[in-house]
């Protein structure tokens, strides 16, 4: 199924919402995913892990390549032997090797195959991590959103009851009402302000939230745009997680590495075949012979090549021990990718199911809020002529206060499911999002890069923290500006 860019479905179904004027410091959901794609720890350290991952190829494959050593030796020989009249004084050595592998029973072939998997899993996860991460960023952008409404209808209830205390208290004073209906505006209005003070509290801690995925304070977040289309089922949902899902893939490659292993493993009881030279250099400084030195040359270089056949014969039992410790942990890369099989299966039916029952409870919610609304009117209508309490007002208010605010909240659960469901589907990625960044980061770039090297002075330069420090944002608090 072909990609469709997320801002391109955001624009087509902009008309859905109702769109303010963007303040000059405003934030939208675009600018929040882009800034923690650029800026995350999380992201960042993974994408590091991803390159050292890298290098386990030119690891592998070093062990196939030819190998030179060299050294040399300075002596003095300060107490020779008195039965030798020839041993020198000093002496000055030099000695090169040089070995290059023939066969290796296919432990190095199947090594570089295992890493090669490995890498690709490692890419695979990279993409997890980063829907995961806009999973959550989402999550936190509606939840600030969701708590700043809810703020927003807790203090105005604060301030009808407010109302309506001083309202009943002249009532009373005049010897319409009585103190039970004072005292009943009381208790309605302390338990206002005390929900009003929690949700105050739940802002701040969304807003920290926001802050700790983000890297900075949340200012005005504007409505989010509509998310392309989902599947048209739960079924085919699943199907294209079972294909794309970047978890599920990555499980995948790891039962691919560790059948490698075991082929790894075996080749310990393989022979092995070599070839391999050597030179050396001696030179003693004209004290070889003592008194006859001049008999003697000083300097000698000497040079060996050959073939080396190694057989193993008996090893204790260890090449079949790791042969069966590969073969188990095969088995257990097996178990693991059912495993996540199983867990994407369930997080995509959850999510899409979670996604259907808060679009319902969105439409139901909204007749709930409209008759509410109008029960109150109805309900102050007809206290006014004497045939309604104080307390049917105050359960008007509180009925209409608690559909508003679970209607704020549907409409936060649709949008996030919706996104799980987009990310458990791998299409919540970067390059799925259109983020307007300057370019995406391609870990294929850096395992092209570092694939072939073989110099052993090839450094990278001295790593650098890459993510942005949260020290300096301010301390969030539950203030909405006046509505």
């Amino acid at each position: 199924m072909a990609r469709v860019p997320l801002c391109a479905g955001l624009l087509a179904g902009a008309g859905l919402l109702v769109i303010h004027a963007v303040p000059a410091k405003a934030d939208t959901l675009r600018e929040a995913l882009a800034l923690a794609y650029e800026t995350n720890p999380t992201l960042e350290a993974a994408r590091a892990q991803q390159r050292a991952t890298d290098e386990s190829v030119p690891i592998a494959r070093a062990q196939g390549l030819p190998s030179v050593n060299a050294q040399a030796a300075y002596t003095e020989f300060v107490k020779p032997s008195p039965n030798s009249f020839t041993a020198p004084a000093r002496a000055v050595q030099a000695t090169a090797d040089l070995g290059v592998p023939i066969y290796s029973g296919g432990a190095v072939k199947n090594r570089i195959k295992a890493a090669k998997n490995r890498v690709d899993a490692g890419q695979a996860e990279l993409r997890g991590t980063e829907s995961s991460l806009f999973s959550q960023v989402v999550a936190a952008y509606m939840d600030v959103i969701q708590n700043e409404a809810i703020v927003g209808l807790n203090r105005k209830n604060v301030a009808v009851l407010q109302v309506n205390l001083r309202a009943t208290s002249d009532r009373f004073e005049i010897g319409d009402l009585t103190r039970t209906d004072v005292a009943q505006s009381q208790s309605r209005l302390a338990l206002a302000e005390s929900d009003l003070q929690s949700a105050e509290a739940n802002l701040a801690g969304a807003r920290e939230t926001y802050i700790q995925l983000v890297g900075k304070a949340p200012e005005d977040l504007q409505p989010p745009p509509p998310l392309p289309g989902l599947p048209e089922t739960p079924q085919r949902a699943v199907e294209i997680a079972l294909e794309d899902n970047p978890d599920l893939i990555a499980a995948r490659e790891r039962v691919d590495a560790a059948k490698y292993d075991i082929d790894v493993a075996g080749a310990g009881r393989l022979p092995t075949v070599s070839l391999f030279t050597s030179g050396a250099y001696n030179n003693y400084l004209d004290t070889l012979g003592g008194a006859t030195s001049a008999q003697f040359a000083q300097t000698e270089t000497t040079a060996q090549v050959g073939a080396q056949l190694r057989v193993p014969i008996f090893q204790g039992g260890l090449p079949a021990a790791q042969r069966r410790q590969a073969q188990a942990q095969a088995s257990a890369a097996l178990e693991s990718e059912i495993a996540a099989e199983r867990d994407v299966i369930a997080q995509v039916r959850s999510a899409y199911t979670a996604w259907l029952a808060a679009r319902d409870l969105i439409r139901s919610q909204q007749i709930a809020v409209d008759a509410a609304d109008l029960s109150l009117e109805g309900v102050r209508a007809e206290n006014s002529v004497g045939n309604r309490t104080i307390l049917d007002i105050l359960n008007a208010e509180q009925e209409l206060l608690n559909a508003s605010v679970r209607l704020v909240q549907a409409r936060r659960n649709a949008y996030v499911a919706a996104f799980t469901v987009l990310a458990a589907i791998g299409r919540a990625e970067a390059r799925d999002l259109d983020l307007g960044v300057e370019r995406l980061y391609d870990p294929e770039i850096n395992y092209r890069r570092v694939r072939g090297k073989w110099f052993d002075f090839d450094d990278d330069p001295s790593p650098v923290a890459r993510s942005t420090s949260t020290v300096d944002t301010p301390v969030q608090d539950g203030d909405i500006p006046q509505q």
